[in-house]
């Protein structure tokens, strides 16, 4: 691997957009003049499973990151950051959504407990063991700030705004936006720009920038 590689692992369920998040990174960093690869797990869409992408900017030399040299991981769902964790590396940035959405194979005794003393993993959990690992730590109600842009639908961009505010992140923060703005449907780009500007801006608020 080349030392001006940068790479993001993003993860998530089936559904929530991550190829979305993948194609307007990659069309940014082409804007940019810079060269991607990435590596996409398919086909669990229509089950709420697991989903990751390896996505590498700069002079990759194969789609997959190996395990520790993850610069960044974009999570929009919490308990997956846990799953790839392991690809993170030492002092790596993790930018995490706080939505919790439990998969049915991994929740069965919760749902069956009639007494309700089962429980799935918290935020604050899944925030406590990632903290273990690195206090560059970004944790986002996107859904919140997406409603505060105007479309509950733009969580996607609250998350991809909230990458440009990482002080190594490679592409430049308006070849994104240029970016995200030509992929998304024209009647959502005011909403989907604030939910943009909305996500960086609490992005820098949490690293300190």
């Amino acid at each position: 691997m080349h030392k001006d590689t940068y790479n993001i692992i993003f993860t998530g369920v089936g559904g929530q957009g991550l190829m979305l998040l993948s194609a307007v990174l990659g069309k940014a960093a082409l804007l940019s003049g810079m060269d991607v690869m990435t590596g996409e797990q398919h086909g669990l869409s229509q089950r709420s499973g697991s989903i990751y992408v390896h996505f590498r900017v700069g002079r990759p030399m194969s789609p997959l990151i190996p395990y520790g040299k993850a610069d960044l991981m974009i999570s929009m769902e919490a308990t997956e950051a846990l799953r790839y964790v392991e690809y993170l590396r030492d002092g790596g940035v993790v930018i995490m959504s706080s939505r919790v959405m439990p998969p049915p194979g991994e929740t069965e005794r919760v749902a069956l407990d009639k007494k309700k003393t089962e429980q799935y993993f918290t935020v604050e959990q899944v925030r406590e063991r990632l903290s273990q690992v690195t206090s560059r730590l970004v944790v986002l109600d996107s859904l919140a700030l997406a409603v505060e842009a105007g479309n509950p639908r733009t969580e996607n961009s609250v998350l991809v705004g909230a990458v440009c505010s990482c002080p190594d992140f490679p592409i430049p923060a308006e070849k994104v936006r240029e970016a995200l703005l030509g992929l998304v449907p024209p009647t959502t780009r005011d909403a989907n720009s604030r939910a943009f500007d909305l996500g960086m801006n609490s992005g820098a608020a949490c690293l300190g920038n």
